[in-house]
Parts: C-alpha cells; structure tokens; sequence
C-alpha cells in the first residue's frame, strides 16, 4: 500500500484519483453526447427536406458550417474513449485523463458554435437574417456565459481553491 504521502486528501491515492476524474469525465461526456447527437441527425437529415432547395446562399453556408461544426463536436467528446481504448493497460490514465479533459473543453466551444449556427439557421428562415443574427448573438452569449463565465465566477468565491489541485 502506498505511504500516507502518496494519498491526497480524499484518502485515494493518484492511481485511484486518475480513475475517479476519468469516470467523472465520462459521467460528463454522456450527458453532453446525448445533445450532440440529436442535433448532428436534425442537421444530417436536414439536407433532404423538400424546403432545403429553397434555402439561399448564407443559409446553406450556414447549414455546411454548423453540420461540421456538430461533427467535429460529435468527433472531440468521442475522443477519450477512443484515447482510453489505445492506451488501455499501459499505465497512462494519468495523461488520459488530462487530454481528454482537453478535448471536452475545446468540444464545448465547438458545440457552443454549432448550435450558434443551429439557431442563425432556423431563425434566418422563420423570421430573416437581422433576427437570426441577433438570436444567434444571444445562443453564443448564452452559452458563454453558462461553461465558461459561471465557472470562472463560481470559481472566485471565497474557499474555492485558486488553483486546482493536482492528479
């Protein structure tokens, strides 16, 4: 067993806090996935509505940039478990859990940009443009401030550590 030392303050010791924070991760990653699909199939199955052929140039440009903005999300928040099943038994949970927190943060911005771009959209074609432009705004705005500006503030209140601690 490993000397007292080793244990962090949860009485785990790294090997078993890298589980914990991987398991954590994937708890996240489902919730998030479930949305990431459903839009990626609103948007596949989009393409082959008798009203797409109607849709103008900034609208299908918009339509392509959102489809593989859902892709690359849809692509970013699979990467742990892909990341997980090629270095599985090779002792490198440690470096999993640190890129794979990398990839769903860097998949949150791009899903914030996808359904950005879901919302120009939809709202372009029932109202216009300048409406979708501004329903957009809000999406990102939103989005925005609920991953990562609530975060960073919660994050300053008295008795939440500056730093975060080490795996």
């Amino acid at each position: 067993m490993p000397d007292d030392k080793a244990r962090s303050e949860r009485d785990e010791t790294p090997a078993e806090r890298a589980d914990r924070n991987f398991a954590e991760l994937l708890q996240e990653l489902r919730v998030i996935q479930t949305g990431v699909q459903i839009l990626f199939a609103f948007l596949l199955t989009l393409a082959f509505t008798a009203g797409f052929p109607s849709l103008d140039s900034f609208q299908r440009g918009t339509y392509v940039t959102t489809l593989m903005l859902a892709m690359l999300s849809a692509a970013l928040f699979m990467a742990p478990a892909a990341l997980h099943r090629g270095l599985f038994r090779r002792g490198a949970k440690k470096e999993i859990v640190s890129v794979s927190s990398r990839l769903a943060a860097i998949g949150m911005g791009v899903l914030a940009l996808a359904l950005t771009g879901s919302v120009l959209l939809v709202v372009d074609v029932v109202h216009g443009t300048p409406e979708g432009i501004i329903a957009a705004a809000a999406t990102l705005l939103t989005c925005t401030g609920l991953w990562a500006v609530l975060p960073w503030a919660v994050g300053r209140r008295p008795g939440v550590r500056d730093e975060p601690q080490p795996d």
